[in-house]
């Protein structure tokens, strides 16, 4: 296993806590959604893209939020 320099990763990390972080209100939602939108339209389908895993990501903190706290919509049969 790879060990962690805390020190760069600390470095590495703020530039990028304004950009991915767990939503806990509406607009922090929202503000991922257009993020993975711009992230959809960068990288697409490319698995190898430098930022897939950050879709990857981000796609998983909006699930949990919604998971969380968007209702489900019942089906009317």
């Amino acid at each position: 296993m790879q060990s962690i320099n805390l020190d760069q990763t600390i470095a590495a990390w703020q530039p990028v806590a304004n950009t991915v972080f767990v939503p806990h209100t509406d607009e922090q939602y929202e503000q991922l959604v257009a993020l993975l939108d711009r992230l959809i339209d960068q990288v697409g389908e490319d698995e190898e893209h430098p930022l897939a895993s950050m879709m990857d990501v981000i796609g998983a903190l909006i699930e949990n939020y919604e998971t969380k706290y968007v209702p489900v919509l019942e089906e009317v049969a």
